[in-house]
């Protein structure tokens, strides 16, 4: 099996890609010692563990199914050393579950605990996951393509010991720890440097892919502070980069190189957004006039293999302009299943539009065709032929997207109309 440091190589040169190494998909069987005193675990995120010389630091510490693995795979590496700290760098449930095996561990080995810092958002997150877990349980069965009715969002969260609001640091044996807050995927993200190793966690900051600034099921996120923080982190010198996903990157030319380019991409959609926004046009103007350097997404590490670029442009517009789309119509809009059936009845019924829908597919012109049979099942959401041509659609569509969010939400709803319904996760 190739060394993490073999795999990393090869992704940067293009030997292999983020397709088959997915940031998010793609598991490391066995955690990796890629530097001295730096072991790295890589299930949906990373889990980086620290050897201070005085005990071990955890950079993030995996999710719920990382929990016993990445202690086994710490313990095999250092036995007897306790786990002073852990750094959650933000609250997404695959970086804050594997602290509690080592809590367990301490209590019967009568070491002290380990402090867990964050910033000081953390706890009003854990707050919100558990005021929305239905919410949170549907929109993550679409995003992940989970296909089980008996999965349920996590309603208990540990705490963070340590909270900061700007920067923090903290020393723990021969290193220096210096925690910093900038507002990006997540209003809560924190990022870490060593200066002692020059080594640079700036969690899901950085995720070999697009940055995750779009998401459009979750809350707000915020690229021009995303890509400040960025340059700030290119600044520092850093020779290791352990991203929140995705293989580490080796080398400071590297390393800045990578985030000056994720920074300029968050920039560029920035900026055409506000362009057009300050000449008062609507959402769906900007929607398909802002364009992303190709020479960007051409870049190993910023393919948009999870996210969608269009995806970020509509969080720009949400976090200056609000949820009015432009469009007078929708300001006060007639139920859309009201709107579906008059649309439906114009067109000459049901079998019309199927037929429409049909030739834009055949056509290729997958886009409109999904808006065509979305009305079809929303009017007469009983019929089996609508559902049948649905679900080939959003297949065929789905197949053709690069970002994993998009396939697996076009894919859910490919799904859902082959067991009649137009969504798994919610009441429709």
């Amino acid at each position: 099996m190739p060394t993490i440091r073999d795999l990393a190589d090869r992704l940067w040169n293009g030997d292999i890609t983020t397709a088959d190494y997915h940031p998010v998909g793609w598991r490391h069987p066995e955690a990796e010692e890629i530097a001295e005193g730096v072991l790295f675990y890589k299930g949906i995120a990373s889990a980086n563990t620290i050897d201070t010389g005085d005990g071990l630091v955890m950079l993030d510490t995996g999710a719920v199914n990382d929990t016993r693995p990445l202690h086994e795979q710490v313990r095999r590496w250092r036995p007897e050393a306790p786990l002073r700290a852990a750094v959650f760098s933000h609250h997404h449930v695959d970086h804050i579950f594997g602290v509690g095996p080592f809590e367990q561990e301490a209590d019967e080995r009568r070491w002290p605990r380990p402090i867990v810092y964050g910033h000081e958002l953390l706890e009003s997150h854990f707050a919100r996951y558990q005021r929305t877990l239905g919410w949170n349980t549907a929109i993550n069965r679409r995003q992940f393509a989970i296909d089980a009715p008996g999965f349920s969002w996590p309603r208990q969260y540990r705490l963070p010991d340590v909270t900061y609001t700007r920067r923090l640091t903290f020393r723990q044996g021969s290193l220096t720890f210096e925690l910093r807050h900038t507002r990006g995927e997540t209003e809560d993200a924190t990022w870490t440097w060593i200066p002692e190793r020059k080594l640079l966690a700036p969690g899901d900051l950085f995720i070999w892919a697009v940055p995750n600034a779009g998401n459009p099921q979750k809350v707000q996120r915020y690229c021009g502070e995303w890509a400040a923080g960025l340059r700030e982190m290119a600044s520092l010198g850093a020779e290791l980069l352990l991203p929140g996903h995705g293989l580490p990157i080796f080398g400071a030319d590297r390393i800045r190189q990578a985030l000056l380019d994720a920074a300029e991409l968050l920039e560029s959609i920035e900026d055409q957004v506000l362009a057009l926004m300050n000449t008062g046009c609507t959402l769906d103007r900007i929607l398909h006039e802002v364009q992303v350097p190709a020479r960007l997404l051409d870049k190993p590490y910023l393919r948009p293999v999870y996210d969608d670029p269009q995806f970020l442009v509509r969080n720009v517009w949400r976090l200056y302009g609000g949820w009015y789309d432009g469009e007078p119509d929708n300001l006060l809009p007639a139920p859309r299943a009201e709107q579906a059936r008059e649309w439906v009845a114009l067109a000459g019924g049901l079998d019309r539009v199927l037929e429409r829908a049909a030739a834009l597919r055949a056509e290729g012109n997958l886009r409109l065709a999904c808006h065509l049979v979305e009305y079809a099942v929303i009017a007469e959401p009983g019929s089996r032929a609508a559902h049948d041509l649905r679900a080939e659609i959003y297949a065929a569509r789905a197949a053709l997207q690069p970002s994993s969010m998009a396939r697996n939400i076009l894919n859910h709803a490919a799904l859902a109309s082959r067991q009649g319904k137009r969504d798994l996760a919610g009441d429709f």
